[in-house]
């Protein structure tokens, strides 16, 4: 049996992030991206950033999450854990707008997801709703009452995921420069407000 949680990310967990976050995009990015481009990106260096984001996060509504799978057995002594996904959000920034979009476009009231992935091969285990379900919970008990997300035009199970949870285009696009190649990208956006009658 396996069991899957949520929890906020440790320092020592930034090297198994960036691990995750290179696995997934050189499968769900091969088509998108330039191969010697996925190829050369550099570990070590996403795990610094990761680390920098963990332990001195810009705000306290800054938050990286991590998705844990847990397998019980009963031929084993103990449990073993792994991270298997991972998700980063807070306050928008420049990042966050699209082209020529003036810096309050995207009010303090809007929380910005950088980072939503789960590694292939731990997919379709709910790990990814998890992930979601947790950063609004946080979302919410930040003040965020909607949340933006940027996602590849051709990343179609990126896109399916978060439209299965009620985002939807907000009519901005933009096309990100890799190596000279346009590679184009939607944003997509949800209201989190409570539903008063629950």
């Amino acid at each position: 049996m396996a069991l899957g949680y949520v929890r906020p990310a440790r320092p020592e967990d930034a090297a198994e992030i960036a691990r995750i976050q290179l696995a997934t995009w050189r499968v769900a990015y091969r088509r998108m991206l330039p191969k010697h481009v996925l190829d050369n990106l550099d570990e070590a260096w996403f795990g610094r950033r990761w680390s920098a984001a963990i332990e001195s996060p810009p705000s306290d509504r800054h938050r990286v999450l991590v998705a844990v799978e847990q397998a019980e057995s009963s031929y084993l002594v103990g449990e073993s854990a792994q991270l298997v996904g991972f998700a980063a959000s807070g306050p928008p920034d420049e990042a966050a707008l699209a082209p020529q979009e003036p810096e309050a476009a995207l009010g303090p009231e809007v929380a910005a997801v950088t980072d939503l992935l789960v590694e292939p091969r731990w997919g379709r285990r709910g790990h990814g709703s998890r992930l979601l379900a947790a950063a609004v919970d946080l979302w919410r008990s930040d003040g965020f009452t909607s949340a933006v997300a940027w996602a590849f035009e051709g990343d179609e199970a990126t896109r399916k995921f978060l439209a299965g949870a009620g985002w939807e285009p907000d009519g901005a696009a933009r096309a990100l420069d890799v190596d000279d190649l346009l590679v184009p990208q939607l944003r997509l956006h949800v209201s989190i407000t409570p539903d008063p009658e629950v």
